[in-house]
């Protein structure tokens, strides 16, 4: 899974060593545990870390969060604030419906318009709001509509993504479970949900090819027939599988039979949505 970026103010870190001396026996582990719920509802806590933690280093403070809060938290930011109500850490996540940033672009970069699919240049200082940032792309409101902006333009954002390393083509011992584990890496740019959950992915199978490794045959649909942005998601969880130990090739097919329907979301993507 890709490591989300999560910005700490120096007043969070002092906040979070403070808090960690005063507990001493009682914290409860070495590192702050951020969850996120399916609401977006936030909580931080000292713990010990879990097997399947993803650690984040915020400059000296390591979060760890569970896989369902790490694909929730892409771009959060955590300060500590002293107001007239108490002191407490404020959180900002942009992936939380209502939950905006607006930003000041740091260079000229590229995105791509949602959801007709055409490329458009967004220019040094233009403002954007920041409406959802998962699976390491970013949504954001321009003066010319809903976009998105792929993670090797993050930094016109202010933001760091680290890519996810990848291993030559076959190596390693091929698990299917990886390859769904990546797809839901892949989110729709207006809705925080994966693809996976959304209903998205049709079918999923792997093959065992002569020259060795698999080859993972993946169909997938878009929420919207003619959807301009299938080939943008395509190429996500083409990218995302590729990386996965013993694949060798990719097909990622988009089909429009039978039409994608709300029937087919998780449950977690309705609770998620409000839907439950």
């Amino acid at each position: 899974m890709r490591t989300p970026v999560i910005r700490m103010s120096d007043a969070a870190r002092k906040a979070v060593q403070g808090a960690r001396v005063d507990a001493g026996e009682n914290a409860g582990g070495d590192s702050l545990k951020l969850t996120i719920s399916p609401r977006f509802e936030v909580d931080l806590f000292f713990d010990s870390q879990a097997g399947s933690d993803i650690a984040v280093d915020c400059d000296g403070i390591t979060i760890l969060l569970d896989p369902p809060s790490a694909a929730r938290a892409d771009g959060i930011s955590i300060d500590f604030v002293d107001g007239p109500n108490g002191a407490g850490f404020k959180i900002d996540n942009p992936n939380k419906p209502g939950g905006q940033k607006q930003i000041e672009l740091k260079r000229h970069c590229e995105a791509t318009l949602i959801p007709s699919g055409e490329k458009v240049q967004l220019s040094l200082g233009e403002s954007v709001v920041l409406t959802q940032a998962l699976g390491g792309s970013f949504t954001v409101q321009t003066k010319v509509g809903l976009a998105r902006i792929a993670a090797p333009d993050a930094d016109a954002l202010g933001f760091e993504v680290k890519q996810a390393s990848q291993e030559p083509a076959g190596a390693g011992l091929f698990d299917l479970e990886h390859v769904i584990a990546q797809l839901k890496t892949v989110f729709d740019p207006e809705i925080p949900v994966n693809v996976v959950d959304l209903g998205l992915v049709y079918a999923c199978e792997a093959h065992p090819i002569e020259s060795g490794g698999q080859r993972v045959e993946i169909k997938m649909s878009m929420t919207a027939p003619g959807c301009g942005m299938g080939d943008v998601l395509k190429e996500d969880a083409r990218a995302r599988i590729q990386a996965v130990p013993g694949v060798a090739e990719v097909d990622v097919e988009i089909v429009w039979d039978p039409p994608w329907d709300q029937s087919r979301m998780s449950e977690a993507a309705r609770l998620q949505l409000g839907m439950l």
